[in-house]
């Protein structure tokens, strides 16, 4: 047996053991970082360290509290909150209380939250604040087994006898803790492997969110794998700003009590930019459109230079995607990043002209990335590749505990998603759909035995609803959702996300598009730019002081994306071109349902929402 197989095959039962051991490895080493605000009530946040042993006592605390308010093993805590240290230690404390976390978005409506509290049985929800409580009380009828609300945040909020703040939680978990010294460890002791730890609701493109049920070992299994890649060490510093209702940003959570690495968590998007120099990260996740917003900003701020600066730009950004497809073929031929003479010096030069303030603006330190949750156009991933920021492109679903495939190390290949994590097993399908088994494969959907057999066979085997292609080495590329692809009235399949990520690498003003075709006989857009990029541009073109909508209104807008449009169209074939696009009065976003939390596309909703735009851009044409 190999060391891998060794590893991954002697994990814990739990997630709450694991902590424990990492807890008695390495007490006081750091843990956590978080930011809380400056001591003077003004300026920056300060960053606060958290060791091993000290984040255990509060998680002790909190789960001792929990059992206090009558909670039993495998009864579900909901949690409805932003990324934050206090996240972390609820849903460790819930666990090592032997119960199960519910995740709730924080931006989840008050009606489906009271969906997913009631459908789950939640006992317990922990709220971040007044605004999440208030969903709770609103909908309080219709939550017969919700006995307890625990506020994060207690500004503006009145405790009441089924209302108290964290708090006071872990106060009287440490006071039942001071009686029963060894309550915790009883508990933890008594988890088996299949026992629930977490039940996440998909956020779904359509219907009523499904509950996914992932017991204890798929963490604990998700855990071993991710260090059995070798992509992180316990010298690594993450930073950690992804949803942790969502999947992808949990995952990074048992990952790190594995290794032992130190976690700077701060779930504000908009403090970013800001906080990486302060952090100076090693290692972070994100998903695609941080990127691509990254990529759009440094595009936008040079052509607003103008003249030799976005030409240098131009120059760099060419530079920088041959040298990274150049290296990585010369990788996988001959086992090294080498690339000839003449490009190895242009790229020296670039380096210091472009790379080098690119990589600053990202702390500085940063050894990888990693993407996940959607694809990533290749043209963009090979920018930041060449730029020194290697993204190592993953996939797996929430049925998969997030994580199947990642990109190995240097050996990372832009364009796909790597390699199945050691004990996943993958095949393709005759229609091309990727099956996946292992660990990490969810016990079903929560009450749903109908649901759960669609999609899950016996023998284990879960269909993952994707397209995909193996490489003969193993490299896995995704080519679209299997009901996403669009098949015109000419008989021609279409990926749209293809089209879509390649329209994102071309255009630097673009948020979202959504390319529509299916049963039509040329393919259309709706386009949505982002917000600051194009008020940046309005701003050198006339259109100073003018809104959001004015600006995508105005011709010299349209005429500028069209120029975007017919540059895409020429890397097209022919029934794979844009004819017709409309610009949306303003962007696609979570709280009008038309994205994801986790930045997908809705297509129904969003071709739903702007049926009159599509159905103009179709109209006086003759239908095949």
């Amino acid at each position: 047996m190999s060391d891998t197989q060794t590893l991954i095959e002697n994990r814990p039962p739990s997630v709450a053991t694991l902590f424990l051991e990492r807890v008695t490895a390495t007490p006081e080493a750091e843990a956590y970082r978080h930011p809380v605000p400056a001591a003077s009530g003004q300026g920056p946040d300060e960053w606060k360290s958290l060791s091993w042993a000290q984040a255990a006592e509060r998680v002790y605390a909190i789960a001792a509290g929990l059992i206090e308010l009558g909670v039993q093993p495998e009864q579900r805590v909901a949690l409805a909150s932003s990324t934050r240290i206090e996240w972390i230690l609820a849903d460790l404390g819930i666990m090592c209380a032997g119960a199960a976390t519910t995740t709730v978005y924080p931006q989840t409506n008050a009606d489906e939250s009271a969906f997913i509290l009631s459908d789950s049985e939640s006992r317990v929800l922990i709220a971040e604040d007044a605004a999440q409580l208030a969903k709770a009380q609103e909908k309080r009828a219709e939550l017969p087994n919700l006995t307890h609300v625990v506020v994060i945040d207690p500004a503006g909020v009145e405790t009441a006898d089924w209302i108290l703040t964290l708090d006071e939680l872990e106060k009287r978990g440490a006071a039942r803790l001071e009686k029963d010294a060894d309550l915790i460890k009883e508990r933890v002791g008594a988890i088996t492997k299949d026992q629930l730890a977490t039940l996440i609701y998909t956020s779904g493109t359509t219907g009523r969110p499904k509950g996914v049920r992932l017991p204890h070992d798929n963490w604990a299994y998700m855990a071993k794998a991710i260090a059995a890649t070798g992509l992180v060490g316990p010298d690594d510093v993450q930073y950690l700003w992804l949803p942790l209702a969502h999947v992808f940003g949990k995952v990074l959570t048992s990952g790190q009590i594995e290794v032992g690495h130190v976690t700077a968590v701060d779930g504000r998007v908009d403090k970013i930019i800001e906080n990486l120099p302060v952090v100076q990260p090693t290692y972070m996740a994100a998903v695609p459109r941080i990127f691509e917003k990254v990529y759009n900003g440094v595009a936008a701020k040079a052509r607003a230079a103008g003249g030799a600066k976005y030409k240098i730009f131009q120059w760099a950004a060419e530079v920088a995607r041959e040298y990274a497809k150049v290296t990585q073929d010369n990788f996988r031929r001959t086992g090294t990043h080498s690339a000839p003479f003449g490009l190895a010096a242009k790229h020296k030069v670039a380096d210091a002209l472009v790379y080098a303030k690119i990589r600053e603006a990202f702390g500085g330190n940063l050894r990888a990335c990693v993407s996940g949750s959607a694809a990533l156009s290749p043209e963009i991933g090979y920018f930041f590749a060449g730029a020194g920021i290697h993204i190592l492109e993953g996939y797996g679903l929430t049925e998969s505990s997030a994580a199947s495939f990642v990109n190995p190390g240097e050996a990372y290949r832009t364009g796909t998603v790597g390699k199945p994590l050691p004990g996943t097993e993958v095949r393709i399908a005759d229609d091309g759909e990727i099956l996946l088994r292992g660990p990490g494969i969810m016990e079903g959907y929560h009450g749903l035995a109908d649901k759960t057999a669609e999609v899950l066979e016996a023998d284990g085997w879960f269909h993952t609803g994707d397209i995909g292609e193996l490489s003969p080495d193993g490299y896995l590329r995704i080519t679209d959702r299997k009901k996403d692809l669009i098949k015109t009235s000419g008989g021609k399949y279409i990926a749209p996300a293809e089209v879509e990520g390649q329209f994102k690498a071309v255009c630097p003003y673009v948020s979202n598009i959504l390319v529509h075709g299916a049963d039509r006989n040329f393919c259309t857009a709706l386009i949505a730019l982002d917000e600051p990029s194009i008020l940046a541009w309005a701003e050198e073109n006339g259109l100073s002081g003018k809104s959001y909508a004015e600006v995508v209104a105005a011709a010299a807008t349209v005429e500028m994306v069209d120029g975007y449009v017919r540059k895409l169209n020429e890397g097209l074939q022919k029934w794979q071109t844009i004819k017709k696009f409309r610009l949306l009065p303003r962007d696609l976003d979570v709280e009008h349902g038309e994205i994801t939390p986790s930045l997908k596309l809705k297509r129904p909703v969003v071709e739903r929402e702007y049926k009159g735009l599509i159905e103009e851009m179709y109209a006086g044409t003759r239908e095949a």
